[in-house]
């Protein structure tokens, strides 16, 4: 780095170097960020910043998000609150045990290594964390907790394990939750995923779907729209009815799902998806068997993404059976097809190509019959190649010919349920989460298999169930778990009856340990239960959660899940884990995701060295509203430091004393500064924290010209003007109004100065610009009284010279006043 970069943070005596070492030390001593005092009667208020992986030093994406939650957090102990800001580690999961087994080392010190040394830098951050609180989640201290959520879920029937086709990351070697493939690959390694039968642990989140659904309600207008669309359609209720068709040569029926039940008489074959149970079933013993086992090769490799394309090209292989139309008797064709997911409803569809343009499609490839049964205007399908999914009125489908779609769906649902041939039923896109892994750097599944009990729970007095040592084990992946190998750990006798037993192999998701962490952190140094009922009606739900939105599906929606589950349980008093959502940006380079790949990584040690924290933080506070991407080649560090610069100075020049009567000051500069501190209390409660930023910078302009050519440093509405810059700089750039408040004359913290009070009558404006208009252009524009009355607006508009001059020769026709801010004027020219 060269000598002019490294000078970028040195300007006219402030030294950032020497101040950032000079303070963390003071308020290690001090702990103003220290919560839950025995003595301490602030009200209280939980900020949450999501808790990292410790996958190496902070990046810029950190730094952007922890700014942000800083400025929260220490705007509310202003405000006098007693906050609680405390900060873990996500410590367990695949990046660990895939650096292990590249390194050849135990991935639990490494992973300790790395948890250092982001708090480290986490310190020199001046984040606000609350560190007495703070623990892992690879400490067995904390998964112990794990297992007891784990064993509570069990006995409420809630978890469960059966064989089922999974996700399957052939590079990782484990399955995947559908929520961590995205587009057909997994999430941490990009490999494409395969499907693969396995016997698997899961949580019943499905039980609580329409909950999910309903208690969005709470979270309106506090969490991003964003976030509450992306979970509605990831759980994706629709509603139509379950269906009975008989399948000929087979003694029990299939049960189908439709949204559209109105189009039964409209279905001309029927399709099974190819990797289902079904499937294999209906073709076995069938002049169709062998097509069959070679076409379920073939489509293996497909994920569930590109399946369900609309532009994927259809094929499918008849069965060589038949399935009967519930309605109208008619034998319909059965078809295996990739374009039918097995997990989806029963995994088995009528098909009513004349309607549902993937049926169509397939129809049209395969030659098989069309039939239109709701006249919607539109083009004839088996002419246009294009399907009519709207709504219209019933054709071709007996007593339901005539009606609209739901009338016709309410008739027919009641005949199939009158006939005992279906009902009406919603459906879900959502799937059971599955947690159990095939990894090693997880939590151990508390649960032991005996041939003769069954499924027996590790007992209570037994947990936490310790991971063993990773020396000795084979940590790379097999498609089996390493536990397996540890003949020794895996053999013990049955809790219940004694008699020689396995463990559990798998490891649970790490989704596991985030989706309750929050409720720790009030009681992290009590080992003796998962949280205090007392510290949880105390300081929960979060008041504000802060975190990418990249999360917005997986882990709220299962931390959401979790929490109605404890609340059931009457572990916690509300339903809501988190009061209000915000989602930050992503912090780019020229347009892109950095990456050392494109050659625009930029490391955040460079720039914290180069141009100091508080430019940093406040650089990445001031780029844009916190939901928008940073581009950092747009953005202006060298800027901030000039302003922290300019503001430092502001401190020194000040030279009447502490505890001046702020009253005999200036009232200009008194107002002004009231103006900043007060609107910048709402751009902050508002999360627009860019525009707090901007009153601040207008208020140490306005001090600054009134120290230089107005009221000049003596005068006591200076000093509460730089005091006020002071306390509003805490929040963002704390070094610099930590050294300001010194200079000032303060002890430390001013970060517990608390927020300035604003006195309203300095709210008030001494004038105000109306706008006079003609024919509704604006003409001129005034300086009035704010108390101005209509009369007096209008008299004053007619009076002024442009606007006499505007207005010679013409008629006026009438004039609409609406003091103190506008005059309208409609004239006739002719």
């Amino acid at each position: 780095m060269s000598s002019e970069q490294t000078r970028d943070h040195v300007h006219e005596g402030y030294d950032v170097t020497y101040v950032q070492e000079k303070w963390l030390p003071v308020w290690d001593k001090i702990e103003p960020f220290k919560s839950g005092r025995p003595d301490d009667a602030r009200p209280k208020k939980y900020v949450l910043d999501m808790f990292p992986y410790p996958s190496g030093d902070l990046h810029m994406g950190h730094a952007e998000a922890y700014a942000l939650g800083d400025v929260i957090a220490r705007y509310w102990v202003q405000r006098g609150f007693n906050v609680m800001h405390p900060m873990g580690w996500d410590a367990f999961g695949l990046p660990a045990e895939n650096a292990a087994i590249k390194r050849k080392i135990d991935p639990a010190p490494w992973t300790y290594e790395n948890i250092a040394v982001q708090k480290a830098s986490m310190r020199r951050f001046a984040c606000s964390f609350d560190w007495d609180r703070t623990f892992n989640t690879c400490d067995p201290e904390f998964y112990r907790w794990n297992q007891w959520i784990f064993l509570q879920l069990f006995e409420r029937g809630l978890a469960y394990r059966k064989d089922s086709k999974v996700n399957w990351c052939p590079s990782c070697q484990t399955v995947l939750a559908n929520e961590q493939v995205v587009a057909g690959l997994c999430e941490r390694c990009d490999t494409p995923v395969t499907k693969k039968k396995l016997n698997q642990w899961y949580f019943k989140i499905t039980e609580y779907a329409d909950r999910l659904l309903a208690d969005m309600s709470q979270l309106e207008g506090k969490w991003p729209d964003k976030v509450l669309t992306m979970q509605r359609n990831w759980i994706g209720r629709s509603t139509g009815a379950n269906v009975t068709f008989k399948i000929e040569g087979r003694a029990e029926p299939v049960t189908i799902y439709t949204t559209r039940p109105d189009t039964l008489y409209g279905a001309t074959f029927f399709v099974v998806a190819a990797d289902s149970d079904l499937a294999a079933e209906l073709a076995q013993g069938t002049g169709a068997e062998k097509d069959f086992v070679t076409y379920l090769e073939g489509i293996k490799a497909a994920s569930d993404i590109d399946r369900l394309a609309t532009d994927r090209p259809k094929t499918g292989l008849f069965l060589q059976r038949y399935a009967i139309n519930p309605v109208n008797g008619e034998k319909l064709q059965i078809w295996a097809s990739d374009y039918v997911l097995a997990d989806y409803g029963t995994g088995a569809i009528m098909a009513v190509p004349a309607h549902d343009q993937r049926d169509l499609d397939f129809a049209r490839a395969m030659a098989l019959p069309v039939r239109v049964v709701v006249e919607t205007g539109e083009e004839d399908p088996n002419i246009s190649g294009i399907a009519t999914a709207g709504n219209g009125t019933l054709i071709n489908s007996g007593p339901l010919n005539g009606k609209e779609k739901e009338e016709a769906i309410a008739f027919i649902n009641a005949q199939l349920e009158r006939e005992g041939l279906g009902k009406a039923a919603d459906n879900y896109r959502l799937r059971d989460w599955l947690i159990s892994r095939q990894r090693y750097w997880g939590t151990p599944i508390p649960i032991i298999h005996c041939p003769s009990c069954g499924e027996v729970p590790v007992p209570q007095d037994q947990l936490p169930l310790i991971l063993p040592p990773a020396q000795g084990i084979d940590l790379k992946p097999k498609g089996t778990s390493p536990l397996g190998a540890l003949t020794d750990w895996v053999s013990v006798a049955c809790p219940n009856c004694g008699e020689p037993a396995k463990r559990d192999t798998d490891t649970m998701d790490t989704f596991v340990d985030s989706s309750w962490y929050f409720l720790r952190f009030p009681s992290s140094t009590d080992h003796s239960q998962a949280f205090n009922r007392k510290d949880i009606d105390t300081w929960l739900p979060v008041d504000q959660y802060v975190g990418g939105v990249t999360h917005a599906i997986l882990h709220l929606l299962y931390s959401r899940f979790l929490t109605k589950v404890l609340f059931d349980m009457g572990a916690v008093g509300f339903s809501e884990p988190f009061t209000r959502l915000l989602n930050q940006g992503m912090v780019v380079m020229d347009g892109s995701a950095m990456s050392k790949s494109r050659g625009n990584m930029v490391r955040l040690s460079d720039e914290l060295e180069r141009h100091g924290v508080d430019a940093i933080r406040l650089s990445m506070v001031f780029a844009g509203p916190p939901e928008d991407d940073v581009d950092w080649a747009d953005v202006s560090p060298s800027g901030s430091v000039k302003f922290l610069n300019r503001a430092w100075r502001l401190s020194g020049d000040i030279t009447s004393v502490v505890g001046v009567e702020y009253s005999m000051g200036d009232i200009s500069l008194r107002k002004a500064t009231h103006k900043a501190f007060n609107d910048a209390a709402f751009a902050i409660e508002s999360l627009r924290f860019n525009v707090a930023i901007a009153r601040i910078m207008e208020l140490v302009n306005a001090a600054r010209k009134a120290i230089d050519s107005g009221c000049g440093p003596a005068d006591p509405a200076a000093r509460e003007a730089v005091e006020a810059i002071a306390i509003m700089l805490s929040v963002v750039a704390p070094f610099t109004a930590e050294e300001m408040w010194e200079r000032l004359g303060h002890q430390p913290s001013v970060a517990l100065a608390g927020w300035p009070k604003v006195e309203p009558a300095l709210l008030v404006a001494d004038s105000v610009i109306a706008v006079v208009q003609i024919n509704g252009k604006i003409k001129e524009r005034l300086e009035v009284s704010p108390t101005i009355s209509d009369a007096e607006l209008e008299a004053a508009a007619l009076a002024h010279e442009g606007i006499a001059g505007a207005l010679a020769g013409a008629t006026i026709v009438k004039i609409i006043t609406r003091a103190p801010k506008i005059v309208n004027i409609v004239i006739n020219n002719e």
